[in-house]
Order: structure tokens, then sequence, then C-alpha cells
């Protein structure tokens, strides 16, 4: 008898909006001579265990953009709410898709160590139906800085809240010399690993109370009741909001000399 176990089918999908309120069009940004959208799409097809990366996007100019240089993209609906309703929407039609990686369309240095470190949990354990990646934050102003997001873990490694404030509140002030040595705080990245079922059954709730008062999609998860298994990593992501991020992200490439 052969006990061999089928290999899991892992789709990257990446969401790009083609609308963006801080930086027009930033998909399609230039990235020294690449479109940021091209930029994550390679990111992302270095991962050793993504077997396919797609781009979801609301617009033909971003579909003509990413078959220009060879990747796959699906036309999305334009009233997606979130970054991971359009993933499920680009995902319903996968039939073969057993574990669906949504990478955020504005990081296009990300780590593709960090994708694989982000997606093993899944693989170990089939109980996990979502799991996403934290870093320990070494700068004390990331902790009151409300871009970015910071999230308390249990002792099983699974988040407890996420937020833009600081989390957990240090009663007696917090010592920007010493904050460290009294709790580690984490810092979240948008990178989430789902099974494709928990995916659309998550994209089929609807906005949640607490997501729609921090602008978190994940707490929609834990408002309903399931786990999110984190992962600690020592690798960083830069994401691109503004002008000025593309420009720290450009002289980043150049400094690098990344292809």
């Amino acid at each position: 008898m052969n006990n061999t176990t089928k290999p899991l089918n892992i789709v990257a999908i990446i969401p790009a909006r083609y609308a963006s309120t801080r930086l027009p069009i930033k998909p399609l940004v230039d990235l020294w001579g690449k479109p940021m959208i091209q930029r994550v799409y390679e990111q992302t097809k270095k991962s050793s265990l993504v077997n396919r990366v797609i781009v979801a996007t609301d617009h033909g100019k971003i579909v003509e953009t990413v078959k220009r240089f060879g990747g796959e993209a699906i036309l999305t609906s334009v009233d997606c709410k979130s970054g991971s309703d359009r993933i499920a929407h680009a995902a319903r039609d996968l039939d073969d898709a057993d574990i669906i990686v949504n990478v955020q369309g504005d990081e296009p240095l990300i780590a593709p160590q960090m994708i694989d470190e982000t997606i093993t949990p899944l693989i170990q354990d089939s109980a996990i139906h979502v799991s996403t990646a934290v870093k320990k934050i070494t700068n004390a102003d990331d902790i009151i800085n409300p871009n970015i997001v910071k999230v308390v873990i249990d002792k099983e490694g699974f988040a407890i809240y996420f937020s833009r404030s600081p989390i957990p509140y240090l009663r007696n002030g917090l010592n920007v010399t010493q904050w460290h040595l009294k709790h580690s705080y984490f810092k979240h990245f948008g990178l989430y690993v789902f099974r494709k079922e928990f995916l659309l059954k998550f994209s089929s709730w609807g906005e949640s109370k607490l997501e729609q008062i921090e602008k978190l999609e994940q707490l929609r998860i834990i408002e309903n009741g399931y786990k999110i298994k984190t992962v600690i990593t020592e690798y960083d992501s830069i994401s691109v909001d503004t002008e000025e991020d593309a420009v720290h992200v450009r002289n980043v490439i150049k400094l690098k000399g990344v292809d």
C-alpha cells in the first residue's frame, strides 16, 4: 500500500488595488526600472514552498503590466473591501489550491524566507487555519506609531489582539531606554497564510466591529472566535505607502544592487 501523502498545492496571491489615496496608482510606481508589482511578484516567486503566484487586481492596466513581464493576473471586483477579500475572490476558482498566501502588493523587498517561515505552520499542523508574520520591535518609536501594527501573543504563539495603539500598555510610562527590559513588543506584517476553505469562510463574514474601528482585517478572525498562529521572524520588510517610502526603497535597491 502506498501511504504517500499528496503534497499541498500552495498558491500565493498578491492583491493590487489601482486607486490609492497617498500614492496614486501605487502598484505601477517605478522602483529602479521595474514597477512595484513586478518586484513583489519576483520576490514571491523565489519562495521555495509556493507553487504558483497570481496578482489579483481591480484594473486592466495592472493586468497588462503583469502579463508584460510574464506573470499571471486575475481581474477582480472593485468592491472588495480588503486585500484578503480580493484574494478570496480570486481563490474561489482555484479548485486545486490547498493553501493561499496573501502577499501584500506594496512590499517590494519582502524576503522569500519570511514567506516560507509563515507557510510552514500550516504544513506541520492541520489544525491551524491561518498564520501571519511578526517581528520583535527594536525601536521605541515604532510602539507609538499608529502605522506600525502591534500584536500581543499567548504562550502557544497565537495572537491575542492586534492594535495600532501600544499594547500592552505600560502603566508606569514608556521609558525609551528601558521599555524592552519590561516587555517584548512585536510588530505585525501584512503577510497571511490561509487554508483555502478558511479564507473563503473569512471573506463571507463581512467586516467586524473591531475591524471597522482599527481598520485591521485580521481582527475579523479573532472576533469570530478563531486563532491566528504567529511566526516570529528576523527578516524585515519595507511597506511603500507614500512617495517618501518609494524613494527609500529605490535607494535600498540601488545600494544593494538588486536586479
